[in-house]
């Protein structure tokens, strides 16, 4: 079980907005994209989220741009779960670019666990909690670049 996952994401045309650079919303978007294949690495796919009638929605993002990113560049994309709550929990993002390990933003959302059904906020199951580990320590993420 990975504590922090990482993805790579080459930047395609449609990613790039009308300054050259890669549009804010992209990273949403990757924020989205990594954070479902980290659950679905760690045994929970969407469609285990919709057979057990519940999985999260988003109460806040927040992001911080270091650095612009450019058409064809390689970036590494990595989250951790920073905490869990009885019916919340903080995830944490980092992307660098490959080529230089230069930080290009850093992120977090806050999620909620809900019922499908429902819409409400419901007790996270601990299997659900025992499938990730914390990592409470961001400069350990960072590290990560250091090799």
């Amino acid at each position: 079980m990975p504590r922090v996952f990482t993805q790579e994401i080459t930047v395609a045309p449609e990613d790039i907005d009308v300054q050259g650079h890669v549009n804010n919303t992209r990273y949403v978007q990757w924020m989205q994209d990594v954070a479902v294949a980290h659950s679905t690495a760690q045994g929970w796919s969407m469609e285990r989220y919709v057979t057990e009638g519940a999985g999260w929605v988003v109460r806040q993002h927040t992001i911080t741009y270091k650095r612009p990113c450019f058409l064809g560049e390689v970036v590494t994309a990595c989250t951790w779960i920073s905490t869990f709550a009885h019916r919340q929990s903080s995830r944490r993002y980092l992307f660098w670019r490959a080529a230089d390990q230069c930080v290009l933003a850093e992120a977090e959302t806050q999620w909620v666990f809900i019922d499908l059904k429902t819409g409400r906020p419901v007790k996270v199951p601990e299997t659900l909690r025992n499938a990730f580990e914390i990592v409470e320590d961001a400069e350990e993420v960072k590290r990560l670049l250091e090799g």
